[in-house]
């Protein structure tokens, strides 16, 4: 039954594609937000698809434990290509945003790709707008809504805030969690001239009508102000993801016998890890006498496991697939040391998952693959909580792992002291976010 408004509270219309039982990091993001708004003052109202007929690449039932009892969530239907895909392809799984699932493509999941870049724009998922607009509009008969959040990827979901904000005038906020036209696989989808123009004329819309823009980094800020020479800086604003301390409730449980690397989430040959694979390869030849364990949790592409086997690390490498989120902090708290890549892709000093975060809240040393001077770098800088190594840094990260080696051998807790991370709580960036729902 939905909550009755009461006057004390500010009341927030919060549109998201991705809500559980789907898993994945973006949910995180949304989840904790909505669970922390009411501590100040602000009661959300969440529409969503039905999860029946959602499109999820991954589920999650665990977290539906995690939504509020007292948080009225609205879920629609949808029309969308995936079931066509499914039956094009042969595949059982909905391919990620970037096709990180989907292996070596035959021609069939090629066409899929260049009909998904050039039919459905910005997205496939744009066939959920006119369910979400009808109840949105449904919502606002109702009861007095003083705010809209509408947060993405899908990137199609701002383009019901643009609606609802052009029909009603209200305080719209667009949370973009990711790049749009400059996500790292936006040229993989084969757009034709037509539909580049398009879309980013879309990006461009919801850029220049939204009231504030939130983005995860200050590089993700750079690459949304070059959209428009309209844009004010000031109506952009950084609010990363981060950790939600009652998630952190397990104690470190680092084993003492094995050197445990564990890396969590999708990775994929995008990601470009051989150069650390071959720096552990020597690090374990060079100490026979520690016994190394390299542990994914999550989607690992077919070429990654390729590249661990060639690396000569199959006999320490342990796989384990997708796990409720829960179980995957249990997880992080049994490392040594946590891995971590960005993508080596164009405009990759932006990129931000909220897994740096949970990193960083599980107190492990951290290994990032990536680039050197972005916003990761910084971060870890800032906490004391590990290094960022280039993709080709072979020396420096076998240098570094030799080390540690040399450190675990007399104490095997690597655990850090207590670092400064405690300003990526979820709490204290719904904090921020309230902030601006209310000015």
């Amino acid at each position: 039954m939905e909550p009755a408004a009461t006057p004390d509270t500010h009341n927030v219309l919060f549109l998201t594609y991705y809500w559980p039982p789907s898993g994945g990091g973006g949910v995180q993001r949304c989840l904790k937000f909505v669970k922390h708004l009411p501590e100040f003052g602000i009661t959300p109202t969440v529409i969503t698809v039905d999860e029946n007929q959602a499109s999820y690449p991954i589920l999650d039932q665990s977290l539906l434990a995690e939504v509020p009892d007292n948080i009225h969530v609205i879920r629609t239907g949808t029309r969308e290509p995936f079931e066509f895909y499914k039956k094009l392809t042969g595949k059982k799984d909905i391919p990620f945003g970037g096709f990180a699932n989907t292996g070596k493509e035959n021609w069939k999941q090629k066409l899929f790709k260049f009909l998904r870049g050039n039919l459905f724009i910005p997205d496939p998922r744009v066939g959920w707008n006119r369910f979400a607009l009808d109840a949105a509009t449904k919502v606002m008969k109702r009861k007095p809504i003083q705010a809209i959040l509408t947060s993405s990827p899908p990137h199609s979901t701002q383009l019901i805030g643009l609606k609802l904000k052009k029909k009603f005038g209200l305080k719209w906020i667009a949370d973009m969690r990711d790049p749009w036209t400059d996500i790292y696989y936006y040229q993989d989808l084969n757009h034709t001239a037509l539909a580049q123009k398009l879309d980013a004329s879309y990006e461009r819309e919801v850029l220049e009508n939204a009231d504030a823009v939130l983005v995860v980094s200050d590089d993700m800020k750079r690459l949304f102000l070059q959209k428009s020479a309209s844009l004010d800086p000031n109506k952009i604003h950084v609010i990363p993801n981060g950790y939600d301390e009652a998630d952190f409730v397990h104690p470190s449980t680092s084993s003492s016998e094995e050197f445990i690397i564990t890396y969590t989430g999708t990775i994929t040959e995008a990601y470009n890890i051989e150069g650390f694979l071959q720096a552990l390869c020597e690090t374990v030849t060079r100490n026979p006498f520690i016994r190394y364990k390299l542990r994914f949790v999550g989607k690992v592409s077919l070429e990654v496991k390729r590249q661990v086997e060639a690396a000569g690390l199959p006999l320490i490498t342990e796989y384990i697939d997708y796990v409720p989120h829960e179980e995957s902090i249990k997880y992080l708290m049994a490392s040594t040391a946590l891995l971590m890549a960005i993508p080596d892709v164009p405009n990759n000093f932006g990129i931000l998952t909220g897994k740096l975060f949970e990193y960083l809240a599980a107190n492990k040393p951290i290994i990032c693959i990536g680039p050197i001077h972005g916003d990761v770098d910084r971060i870890l800088d800032e906490c004391g909580a590990g290094r960022v190594f280039h993709y080709s840094g072979y020396e420096v990260i076998l240098d570094h792992l030799l080390q540690m080696s040399k450190t675990w051998k007399i104490n095997p807790n690597l655990d850090l002291p207590i670092i400064n991370y405690t300003q990526y709580s979820r709490r204290a960036l719904t904090e921020k976010l309230a902030a601006l729902l209310v000015s």
